[in-house]
């Protein structure tokens, strides 16, 4: 099996095989996705206290929240071998 993994900034790295979207934070419904996610425990918190500027959707139904642009950890997921 092939693992490609993935920088979401600051070091942290995701598989690349469990990503099903990377949007952004802003509207409604992405901010009760999150907000349910963190009562539930299913909340990754890869910001170090910076501004969320993406939210990354796994598989597993785990929220990553990232202080990178969706277009570049989208773009990371093109370059990165």
């Amino acid at each position: 099996m092939n693992i490609k993994l993935v920088n979401i900034g600051f070091g942290n790295i995701v598989s690349a095989n469990r990503v099903i979207a990377i949007v952004s934070p802003e509207s409604a419904p992405i901010k009760r996705i999150i907000s349910e996610a963190r009562e539930d425990n299913r909340l990754i918190d890869a910001t170090y206290g910076r501004r969320t500027r993406s939210v990354i959707i796994t598989d597993s139904s785990h929220v990553i929240l990232t202080s990178v642009h969706p277009e570049t950890v989208a773009n990371r997921f093109y370059t990165e071998k």
